[in-house]
């Protein structure tokens, strides 16, 4: 049976640029690869799918948390990919997994495990509950040297963890970091917060 793959990191840490390679692999041996990323990342327009060392193609297929997916468009496919995958819904990944045992095609998803506030995305959530391979791809903490394991957001230079969890084309606001640079930035903001009320009153 083929594989569901989950392959997550904290935000730059190329999981596109890792896509990007993969189908590059696979085309160059004159193998069909399908790329797939949702509808509502435009933020190099809608079909790119863009690495931040610049490389780039285009998505085949755009999909909405209500997409359903046709088989046929998957005839004589090798391998599926999929970029920024915690933007896709249950329903939408729930497919996917049902393609690998049907048509036996490998589908390979890549994406962020959790938001800013530490909260696992929908889709990233039910991808560590059912693929058959979980891997990490790892990256440096933007304060210190150890592995980046959260993604800090940043508001007016000051950690925080207020606002939607879907943020798209503001990615100079996020950083990867390991668990206690995230947690002091959060507790150092805080602590700003709760003095700047104090004098205000």
């Amino acid at each position: 049976m083929a594989k569901l793959y989950f392959r997550y990191g904290t935000v730059s840490s190329a999981k596109t640029l890792n896509l990007l390679a993969v189908a590059h692999n696979y085309r160059k041996q004159g193998k069909k690869v399908i790329l797939i990323k949702p509808e509502l990342d435009d933020r190099f327009g809608k079909e790119k799918i863009k690495s931040r060392a610049g490389l780039e193609k285009s998505a085949d297929l755009l999909v909405q948390p209500d997409t359903t997916l046709d088989l046929k468009l998957f005839h004589n496919v090798n391998c599926i990919l999929v970029d920024e995958a915690q933007f896709l819904s249950e329903y939408v990944i729930n497919q996917l997994r049902e393609i690998t045992v049907i048509l036996h095609i490998p589908v390979l998803c890549y994406g962020l495990r959790a938001d800013f506030k530490s909260r696992l995305f929908e889709a990233s959530k039910r991808l560590m509950e059912i693929a058959d391979t979980i891997e990490e791809i790892k990256c440096t903490c933007n304060f210190c040297n150890k592995k980046s394991v959260m993604n800090l957001k940043h508001v007016d230079g000051f950690a925080t963890v207020e606002g939607p969890s879907v943020q798209l084309g503001c990615e100079e606001l996020f950083y990867p970091v390991c668990f206690n640079c995230y947690k002091k930035q959060i507790d150092d903001a805080k602590r700003l917060k709760l003095k700047e009320k104090a004098f205000a009153n």
